[in-house]
């Protein structure tokens, strides 16, 4: 079975448990995500299924979007709610002092890892040595905000909500911490939905309840989506029959005798009947369009 399901991931489980469910269910031996989603989280959680799982990398991943709770005054180690508390701070801030901080976050900025993250520090987890109780420094990296509203707020109790529109690699956790650090009052996480990732909208997802009742039915293939379908921001060329053998077999395509594309970048395959045949690149200074992957269906 090849193709994706969008899954609605629930709260609780980690997005390696809800792959393995999903390839249960799918009966599907070879299966895997787009981009993890901490246990506390929900939302949109592309699962690659069969020859799908080869493109994993080609989806598009330029921009995320959140949805968020958070409470002032609060701040843990994981820098959510799940983790154990560190301090508590008396909370001065109005609702409109929330949303003057919220604009100084719009647009770039430097962000640093949590220790509590899957980030690679020299071979090693930060998470694997957060629960060791070791610290270390981490590099700051860029991180693109384009847009954050204040969508809720019981100002009372001090919770919020917010909406987060942002590039790949930026964590909401660390951005919620640091308003909390510019508020001088510290800020936890407390809910997180993501609504959208890889083209994906989260009215899109389905449910693990709803996939096990389409299991069931052996309804599961007329809900996956098409590889090709989620790479429409790569520009598409059809090929000649002779060229879709060659380029299936692994063999590059001479850019003088495919016609339109020239500029370096990936371009969907297709052979004149229309059938997905995988993706292609042309690097700077080729004249050939390599072969990036070739389209499996099985």
């Amino acid at each position: 079975m090849t193709g994706i399901i969008c899954l609605n991931k629930p709260q609780g489980i980690t997005s390696f448990l809800a792959v393995a469910k999903v390839r249960r269910l799918a009966g599907e031996k070879k299966a895997g995500h787009t981009g993890t989603l901490d246990p506390m989280a929900t939302g949109v959680l592309p699962i690659m299924l069969g020859g799908a799982t080869r493109f994993i990398e080609l989806l598009p991943t330029s921009k995320k979007a959140y949805s968020a709770k958070f409470k002032l005054g609060i701040t843990t180690d994981t820098l959510d709610i799940t983790g154990e508390v560190k301090d508590t701070r008396q909370v001065l801030s109005t609702k409109q002092d929330v949303q003057a901080v919220l604009l100084k976050f719009k647009g770039d900025i430097m962000q640093t890892p949590p220790m509590y993250s899957a980030v690679l520090k020299d071979g090693v987890r930060l998470y694997e040595l957060a629960r060791k109780g070791i610290e270390i420094e981490r590099e700051q990296r860029p991180v693109t905000i384009h847009s954050l509203e204040l969508t809720n707020a019981i100002e009372k109790n001090h919770e919020y909500e917010i909406a987060v529109e942002c590039s790949a690699g930026t964590y909401i956790r660390t951005l919620i911490s640091d308003v909390g650090e510019e508020l001088g009052c510290g800020a936890v996480m407390t809910e997180l939905c993501r609504t959208s990732a890889n083209g994906f909208l989260l009215d899109e997802c389905i449910t693990l309840e709803q996939l096990e009742l389409l299991s069931k039915n052996s309804e599961v293939e007329t809900i996956l989506k098409t590889v090709d379908g989620t790479l429409l921001e790569y520009p598409k060329v059809v090929v000649t029959t002779a060229q879709s053998k060659r380029f299936s077999n692994g063999g590059e395509l001479a850019l003088d005798r495919i016609g339109s594309p020239k500029s370096i970048g990936f371009y969907r395959v297709y052979s004149p009947e229309n059938q997905f045949l995988g993706v292609g690149e042309i690097k700077e200074g080729s004249s050939q369009l390599l072969v990036k992957r070739v389209f499996i269906n099985k």
